[in-house]
């Protein structure tokens, strides 16, 4: 049987888990009571937006959001479906890349001061100018490790 958290241990782990759970939803709720996109799509639409020529594989799209491929998918066609991004082949003939449309960029230029908004006073706000630079290398440290043990690197810190 498995040894039981220690009352740190619990503790950190209920932050953690609280953070997981409370901060997308609320984002989620406020993203699509104001712009139609859930904290996933707008993630997905901000990658495309600052990828070179706001255009991205898949695979990497699917890496960089944090998603699976078939959750991207799902996402990718809801974006093409209101316009806000398309399909194409990629540029080397193997696989198929996610382009951003005019429409999408906009979209993204629009939801993002007020995202940002949101972020600061749902977490950062919060914490001190320290207590930020501390969770910045924490949450870095606890993505790689993450990453290892999942054995997925982490390719994007934004």
């Amino acid at each position: 049987m498995a040894e039981d958290l220690d009352s740190v241990e619990r503790r950190a782990w209920s932050a953690v888990v609280t953070l997981a759970m409370r901060v997308p939803s609320a984002l989620d709720s406020r993203l699509q009571r104001e712009f139609g996109v859930t904290h996933f799509e707008y993630r997905v639409l901000t990658l495309l937006h600052e990828a070179p020529e706001q255009r991205m594989r898949l695979s990497v799209l699917a890496a960089r959001g944090h998603g699976s491929i078939s959750r991207l998918s799902h996402v990718v066609s809801k974006l093409e479906r209101v316009g806000w991004a398309r399909r194409v082949a990629a540029e080397s003939g193997r696989g198929i890349d996610a382009v951003l449309t005019a429409t999408g960029a906009a979209k993204v230029v629009e939801a993002t001061p007020d995202y940002l908004v949101a972020v600061r006073r749902l977490v950062l706000d919060g914490l001190d100018g320290p207590q930020k630079a501390e969770l910045a290398v924490l949450g870095e440290r606890l993505s790689d490790h993450l990453g290892g043990t999942l054995g997925v690197a982490d390719t994007d810190r934004t």
